[in-house]
């Protein structure tokens, strides 16, 4: 239920947003929403806030719960003979929250921590679409206290 709402958000986002075609130097959009799988099914919001730093905050949903984490982007356009093409890297952090069920006994859990993130952004040229691959490798500082260095995948995000 937690994936169709946000398929359903994504989806009504994308008939009412308006394309922008300004963007900051080398990234060809200002800002983009889409979705980022796997690790859970993301919901992914990213804006540039200079030309080369970038703000991303993800909603993920998994099993039994969900996680709110957001990052600080420094964005490099190293490719010269790729346009389009950026990697990143930044900090961040998360909260997240779930349940856990032993038999009939039912627990909440939450986690908050630290993240990590470096990956590579391509915006198509002539379409408003952007993908990304990335590794969002975390530590958890209050709650089950574990590294989660599975995080990341790929997002396909529609720009503006």
């Amino acid at each position: 239920m937690q994936k169709l709402l946000l398929v359903v958000l994504t989806c009504c986002f994308l008939a009412t947003a308006q394309a922008q075609l300004n963007g900051p130097a080398g990234s060809g959009y200002n800002q983009a929403i889409g979705v980022k799988f796997p690790g859970g099914l993301s919901l992914t919001y990213k804006k540039f806030v200079t030309d080369t730093h970038s703000i991303e905050g993800l909603l993920t949903s998994f099993n039994n719960g969900f996680r709110v984490a957001g990052m600080y982007e420094f964005n490099f356009y190293s490719f010269s003979s790729v346009d389009g093409l950026a990697w990143f890297v930044g900090p961040g952090a998360h909260i997240g929250f779930w349940r856990d069920s032993t038999g009939k006994h039912y627990s909440s859990r939450a986690d908050l921590g630290l993240d990590g993130i470096i990956g590579l952004d391509y915006k198509f040229k002539d379409i408003p679409i952007a993908v990304s691959i990335d590794w969002q490798p975390s530590l958890t500082l209050m709650g089950t206290a574990s590294p989660h260095p599975a995080y990341g995948g790929l997002a396909v995000r529609y720009t503006f």
